[in-house]
């Protein structure tokens, strides 16, 4: 299985201002615009959805977005279940999830994606939940549904391949 950024889409899983302040500790906004900003540098699609804007926000300014990114505003918790969503994603092959919460909406996303026959990966530090036990649950539960459970850094170098990437200097810029 091939991974590149032609095949592959992130998907920013309700990485919202009321969610973000929410949780105990924050490292899902460094790890998000990490991710976000490699996407830009080396083109990979980027999907955001926000669970319900008027009351939790807007993504949080930190994640870089440009015009041709896709938003979708949702009340499901399986972003799939939200018109437009699956239609973005269909023509990849691997999609990374990250984003809030772990044990809610990005688990139920990711179930439904494998449901679909998608290549799952579930970006562990780039995921966040209220609590640990939640957090930890549905990361488990993920794997035991075939998501592969990941890390940022491992993403960036796996979209690189080679540090004779033209871009590889930009992306691990990122990270020092």
């Amino acid at each position: 299985m091939t991974i590149n950024e032609k095949n592959s889409a992130i998907l920013f899983i309700d990485i919202q201002e009321k969610l973000v302040q929410m949780l105990k500790k924050d490292k899902i906004t460094k790890k998000a615009y990490i991710l976000s900003e490699m996407a830009n540098i080396l083109g990979v699609e980027k999907i955001f959805t926000e669970q319900y804007p008027k009351g939790l926000g807007s993504t949080i300014d930190t994640i870089s977005k440009k015009e041709t990114d896709k938003v979708f505003e949702k009340t499901a918790f399986n972003a799939l279940e939200t018109e437009g969503v699956y239609d973005a994603l269909k023509e990849k092959e691997n999609i990374f999830v990250c984003g809030i919460e772990t044990h809610i909406c990005v688990y139920q996303t990711v179930k439904a994606l494998i449901e679909k026959g998608f290549n799952v990966y579930v970006i562990k530090d780039a995921c966040a939940s209220r609590e640990t036990d939640e957090f930890k649950a549905g990361i488990n539960l993920m794997e035991k549904l075939g998501a592969t459970i990941t890390t940022t850094e491992i993403v960036l170098f796996e979209l690189l391949k080679t540090s004779k990437h033209p871009q590889f200097k930009l992306v691990q810029a990122l990270i020092k």
